[in-house]
């Protein structure tokens, strides 16, 4: 995994995480891997997956059973999609509506470029 230097390591393992349970790779009530597991698959520091793993527990995302490991949760995917929301929202949504303005985007514009987006990228077997 290439990480950004930008962004706390521990948040775009988050990320990592999230967008396997998004993509249904690992599915809810699975057991997910462990922290040293992780850790040596991404090569990182045991420590920051763990902080990883804290965050997501806060979330409700991800609960421990001790003495067996880390689960996802019933409701996983829903608090994956809120958590998610929730940055795109207050994070990634402010630059990106700074750009249209400075840019003179139209609405018009966006949306077409968003439908042809959402055809080419996830309607494909839909024929």
């Amino acid at each position: 995994m290439e990480f950004n230097a930008n962004k706390a390591i521990y948040l775009q393992i988050a990320e990592y995480v999230c967008d396997h349970i998004l993509m249904e790779t690992w599915k809810t009530n699975d057991k997910v891997p462990s922290v040293r597991e992780l850790a040596v698959q991404l090569e990182v520091n045991p420590n920051t997956v763990m902080r990883t793993y804290d965050l997501l527990q806060q979330k409700e995302i991800i609960a421990n059973k001790r003495g067996i490991g880390f689960f996802l949760t019933e409701d996983s995917v829903k608090k994956v999609k809120s958590y998610r929301k929730t940055i795109f929202l207050e994070e990634d949504l402010p630059p990106f509506f700074r750009n249209i303005y400075l840019l003179e985007i139209g609405l018009s514009e966006l949306e077409q470029r968003y439908r042809q987006f959402v055809e080419q990228n996830f309607n494909q077997n839909e024929s």
